[in-house]
């Protein structure tokens, strides 16, 4: 019985000596895992205008939104007031991000530091106010043709109709752009169609209210018959009202546009100084960042280039107070 113990405790040694596993159990070894890299994180940079009228601070603010929902991609948003600050911004954007999300302050301006920063290897999404050269990768815009379409042919309808129309107009530009531009021509080719109707005045404004009301008022004084004012945005629509109530002057209606939920509003209640509106949503400045993430989102921007649209246009619509309730958001900022 000894001499059994003694050769099994023999042969233990032995097969522990010679690498053969002891009966008595052993915990197997855990194999290490493989480390993973890290997927560099995305960066995009956001260029914008300030919130200096109602429609830039709704911009302003869907922009933040969108931010929030991919806190994955590290986000840099500026606005800008002018030009040359946005340009400034851009540039100290430049060499720290993958993209540029970029809606214009101006587009001459804007067009060659774009165009640089695109040469760089950035990926350029363009929106609202274009560029003067093709620079950007993907363009988004609302149908300012159509935009500006639209609200002369209803001004049309509303002054006579089509070949009977009679009435003068104030038309009130905006910021020099490739939207401004858009708008204004369409409208003109409708309104110089109609011999009965006169442009008594035309102006800048800038989209702005403050600027609105002096130039309205600047305009009145020249030609105080006004039938109806072509505003083509709603803060110049309300800039324009202040000025005609300050003038005393009664019976003229406005139409502006872009869909300020407070105009919506009074479409809907059927105010006369405004028969109607245009849509053009601010949200558009989401629908570019949400472009730019897709591109950029796991290193396949040349891959996913190919199935992007290079132009994208959005749709606007003609409110009336038969459908202004589907086109109003009193929650929204704008």
């Amino acid at each position: 019985m000894k001499l059994a113990s003694t050769l099994s405790l023999g042969l233990i040694a032995s097969a522990s000596l010679l690498g053969f596993a002891a009966s008595a159990p052993v915990a197997p070894a855990t194999a290490a895992k493989p480390v993973e890299p890290q997927a560099a994180k995305v960066r995009i940079g956001v260029s914008i205008p300030a919130a200096d009228h109602g429609w830039t601070a709704g911009v302003v603010w869907w922009a933040k939104e969108c931010a929030k929902l991919h806190p994955n991609i590290e986000w840099t948003i500026e606005t800008a007031s002018t030009p040359e600050e946005q340009i400034t911004d851009i540039e100290t954007m430049a060499p720290k991000i993958d993209g540029l999300v970029v809606l214009a302050t101006e587009s001459a301006p804007i067009t060659p530091v774009a165009k640089e920063v695109h040469e760089r290897g950035v990926l350029i999404v363009n929106v609202d106010r274009g560029f003067l050269e093709p620079v950007a990768d993907i363009f988004i815009e609302g149908d300012n043709k159509a935009f500006g379409r639209k609200s002369a042919e209803f001004m049309v309808e509303k002054l006579g109709g089509k070949g009977k129309a009679k009435g003068n107009i104030i038309i009130l530009e905006g910021i020099p752009c490739t939207v401004n531009t858009d708008r204004v021509n369409a409208a003109l080719e409708v309104f110089k169609a109609e011999a009965g109707i006169k442009i008594v005045g035309q102006q800048a404004a800038n989209w702005n209210r403050q600027k609105a009301l002096e130039v309205t008022e600047t305009l009145l004084a020249k030609a105080p018959n006004v039938t109806a004012i072509w505003a083509s945005d709603d803060d110049m629509a309300l800039g324009a009202e202040q000025a005609l109530a300050e003038k005393g002057i009664e019976g003229v209606w406005i139409l502006g546009g872009a869909g300020m939920k407070d105009i919506i509003k009074r479409v809907m209640d059927k105010d006369p100084m405004y028969p109607a509106d245009i849509t053009y949503p601010p949200s558009m400045i989401a629908t570019g960042m949400e472009m730019a993430a897709a591109v950029l989102r796991d290193g396949s921007k040349a891959a996913k280039l190919q199935y992007m649209p290079r132009h994208l246009m959005i749709d606007v619509d003609l409110v009336t107070p038969e459908n202004a309730k589907q086109f109003y958001f009193p929650k929204s900022v704008y």
